[in-house]
């Protein structure tokens, strides 16, 4: 009883303070994209609204939206091709050096994204229609994202359960290929989903390592609303805060429902 009635009296303080962290958070994004509705931003609202700043980020911008999208879809496939593998190998292994490898394979996360590009650049940055490809932009984006995925799907794989199934399965004369695809992917495919979401999620956002790689040719989401703000007018840079929005969200809410469907008819 003395636990309910301590609930009920602390609910309101948690609700309190999870409001002031929620507007804390909010406000900020909320003005930046008013002030690309403005037509004055040094006015305020009393200059009027417009969607004249949408249509100019639109217009000069636009080639990065689709860009980036089909950079994250890519980046996506890449990390699952390299990662899932990976992660059953890293799971299975109990040597050093497996440990020493999956160490190493997090250090791009340590690591300074402007650290790792130079790397890319001298390593490869004389190969000129890679240097000035998306693909180059892709190499970089892997490199940070693979770790998220490997760890996401690793910790799936060494559940007790998934270890007897995959015995069961080899006492029965299946192959490794066939336990892989037919029992081992399918019981962790949540994780996989849950790994593709965070994955895309960061590759679509990643602004440091992309800005040391990118050419005029081949900028992203994050680096063109970066030039927006530091070559254009406030409301230019905050339409793109908008257009961000606008594009980024709806395939982020997506993705979550597929993620949560998919949980709930094949389990956690």
């Amino acid at each position: 009883m003395s636990t309910a009635r301590s609930g009920t009296s602390r609910s309101p303080v948690l609700a309190t303070l999870t409001g002031l962290v929620a507007f804390f958070t909010l406000a900020p994004m909320v003005l930046s994209v008013l002030a690309g509705l403005v037509t004055n931003y040094g006015r305020g609202w009393r200059s009027g609204f417009t969607l004249r700043w949408l249509l100019e980020v639109w217009d000069s911008y636009g080639s990065t939206v689709t860009g980036s999208l089909l950079l994250a879809a890519t980046c996506v496939l890449c990390t699952v091709l390299l990662g899932v593998p990976c992660a059953w190998a890293l799971a299975r292994s109990r040597t050093r050096a497996a440990r020493l490898f999956e160490e190493l394979l997090t250090l791009p996360v340590a690591v300074p994204g402007l650290a790792t590009a130079l790397a890319l650049i001298l390593a490869y940055g004389q190969v000129q229609g890679f240097r000035q490809s998306y693909a180059f932009i892709l190499v970089g984006h892997v490199v940070f994202t693979l770790p998220f995925m490997v760890r996401t799907v690793a910790s799936a794989f060494q559940r007790r359960e998934l270890v007897a199934l995959d015995e069961a399965a080899r006492t029965l004369g299946a192959s490794f290929v066939q336990r892989f695809l037919g029992v081992l992917v399918p019981a962790v495919f949540p994780a996989i989903v849950a790994g593709c979401l965070m994955v895309f999620t960061l590759s679509v956002g990643e602004f440091n390592l992309t800005w040391m790689l990118h050419t005029p040719l081949t900028r992203t989401l994050p680096v063109g609303l970066a030039d927006s703000y530091a070559s254009a007018r406030i409301e230019i840079g905050s339409a793109y805060t908008l257009v961000f929005f606008l594009v980024i969200l709806p395939v982020l809410w997506a993705l979550q429902a597929a993620a949560d469907f998919i949980r709930k008819h094949h389990g956690t």
